[in-house]
């Protein structure tokens, strides 16, 4: 199966769903950005609620460019506020330790390209869950594929969103599709089961 995507932020649950189950995944460099979408945000679990992680963005969010003409902005040390929060929130997770000295360099290391980011995120979570999925990447926007070929671009990934444990459903019920963090955090190495069962 192959599948077309967007450059996404450690992409949802759902979108995992359909990446595990992918021989390709096709990342698209060539889209143009849109504004209120998981290129540029995360949505992580909260005491409260969801809580949304922003990457800033030079020329902020209302801008008509390609994906691969996407830079971060990097003066506002967002880097260090998401590492914060998602230590926050996570480390009395089952698995973040686990986790946390790998994930953090992605945190240290400076991006400029919003696309850098993305597929380093990509990677690393197909690294952690032990995914063989080839890669491939665009660099021309192509508006339609084969019909054989899975378009997540401009359409709601509709597949239900496994139950797994969350640190704060006690408080606040379970938040179904929530980034991949999320899942990793809470079920570690069992997560590719949940994202195939």
């Amino acid at each position: 199966m192959t599948i077309v995507s967007p450059y996404f932020i450690f992409p949802c649950i759902s979108w995992w769903m359909q990446a595990a189950q992918a021989d390709i995944v096709i990342l698209d460099s060539g889209e143009y950005f849109q504004k209120m979408t998981s290129r540029n945000r995360y949505d992580i679990s909260g005491a409260n609620n969801s809580i949304k992680l922003s990457v800033p963005l030079v020329n902020g969010r209302n801008q008509h460019v390609p994906m691969k003409e996407v830079q971060i902005y990097n003066g506002d040390r967002w880097q260090t506020q998401h590492w914060r929060t998602l230590v926050s929130v996570y480390k009395r997770s089952p698995y973040f330790d686990h986790y946390e000295d790998s994930l953090k360099p992605l945190f240290e290391t400076p991006f400029i390209s919003l696309i850098d980011f993305n597929r380093a995120s990509v990677r690393w979570v197909r690294q952690q869950l032990k995914l063989k999925f080839e890669i491939q990447e665009t660099e021309v926007f192509v508006k339609d594929y084969p019909k054989e070929v899975i378009d997540l671009r401009n359409s709601k990934i509709i597949t239900a969103s496994p139950k797994y444990y969350q640190v704060f459903e006690d408080r606040i019920g379970f938040l179904p599709d929530l980034s991949i963090l999320d899942l990793l955090f809470s079920e570690g190495p069992f997560s590719v089961e949940r994202l195939r069962s």
